[in-house]
């Protein structure tokens, strides 16, 4: 089986590197002689996945203007409302690709959380034209995301693989019959430990993740989130260790997280990992401690596998979801519109140390479980044939 994932802006978001690391192993583990192709928007950052078959360039082009193809899609357009030769076009590095695949795959996870995405529907299409197997791996797709247009695109899919319950049952709801039920593949993914950074207290220090998107989000999230900071540091002995999860430039983990740290660091008890680390290298840091505090979605999950008590600071359906599988509710997630009240934070936080022994208890209970649910979406796409 020939598969091919798509939908990926590259790995120096690592939680899209933690998705395409984690399927490639599942998928080359799971299905005898599979190969994994990744078209990839930015392929040199992916070099640092082993196993893939191939990384192609798949990144949009460009149409200039004046040219054939500019003036094809503007009559297209102005004639019949109708996009789909630019969108072609613009696509055409990861469309010409498909005629060599068993399975193209939509990647992501939150992909379609996030408006309209006519360029990857654009190339769904073309994969249902000539006759392949269209799959939308892992994905967490909120009620307020749909739209006909999403709708009548999901349709297309021969196979939708929803990472928590609350995507599946609410795609169910739609209508849409062609969907299972699995779990983030990254909750399999391994791990490597360097050597502790200096001022790491061993079994004493706490990560915290935060994001420019939530920042972006609600602003007043950064105020509060820099009282916790103080808070932590007031009222506890641990180490704060801030961990950047999302490198790119202009959604930069480092650069707000890097604020803190000068803001903190003569505290002594504050420290600021790199931000050139992989997904398994930050993953091996997150095992290491003792509590974890998150908005990225693909970093908590790094603390859940390793059965680290987390509070997550959520913004969609994926965080509410994810935590509901595992504890049965949606435990220790504050909602977006709470993150600018430091008191939420405040109780969350306290709740996190008052439970840590039964949060970690309940852990190690349910991720044996959802490691297996992680495996079960190979099942799924073996199933395809």
């Amino acid at each position: 089986m020939k598969i091919m994932m798509f939908a990926h802006g590259g790995s120096l978001n690592r939680g899209c590197e933690a998705i395409v690391r984690s399927t490639t192993n599942l998928i080359k583990d799971g299905i005898g002689d599979s190969k994994v192709y990744l078209a990839s928007h930015k392929p040199e950052t992916d070099k640092v996945i082993g196993r893939l078959d191939g990384i192609f360039d798949g990144s949009p082009s460009t149409i200039t203007k004046y040219s054939k193809d500019w003036f094809v899609a503007v009559l297209q357009n102005k004639l019949f409302r109708n996009e789909s030769y630019a969108l072609g076009k613009i696509e055409e590095k990861t469309i010409r690709r498909i005629k060599e695949m068993d399975v193209v795959m939509s990647i992501g996870g939150d992909n379609y959380c996030y408006g309209e995405q006519p360029h990857w529907y654009e190339i769904d299409k073309k994969v249902k034209q000539q006759g392949k197997k269209l799959v939308l791996w892992g994905c967490s797709i909120g009620e307020e995301d749909m739209s006909p247009q999403k709708l009548e695109d999901l349709k297309r899919f021969d196979l939708i693989v929803a990472r928590e319950s609350l995507t599946y049952n609410m795609l169910k709801e739609r209508g849409l019959r062609k969907v299972k039920l699995a779990a983030d593949p990254a909750f399999t993914m391994e791990q490597e430990q360097l050597p502790l950074p200096a001022g790491w207290a061993e079994g004493n220090t706490i990560g915290l993740n935060f994001s420019p998107l939530v920042w972006k989000l609600n602003e007043q999230s950064r105020i509060s989130v820099m009282q916790l900071i103080e808070h932590i540091l007031e009222t506890t002995d641990m180490t704060i260790a801030l961990t950047p999860h999302v490198i790119y430039e202009g959604n930069n983990d480092y650069e707000v997280l890097k604020q803190y740290y000068e803001q903190f660091k003569a505290s002594g008890r504050v420290l600021l990992l790199p931000d050139n680390l992989t997904a398994i290298q930050y993953k091996g840091y997150i095992a290491r401690m003792r509590f974890f505090i998150g908005a990225r979605t693909h970093a908590t999950i790094a603390a859940y596998s390793n059965f680290v008590p987390t509070m997550v600071l959520g913004y969609s359906v994926k965080s509410k979801g994810i935590a509901k599988d595992i504890f049965g509710e949606e435990k220790l997630v504050i909602h977006l519109e709470h993150l600018s009240d430091f008191n939420k934070l405040k109780a969350g936080f306290s709740e996190l140390i008052r439970d840590e022994a039964l949060i970690k208890r309940q852990l190690m209970q349910a991720i044996p479980g959802v490691k297996q649910l992680s495996h079960q979406a190979v099942h799924y796409l073996r199933e395809l044939g």
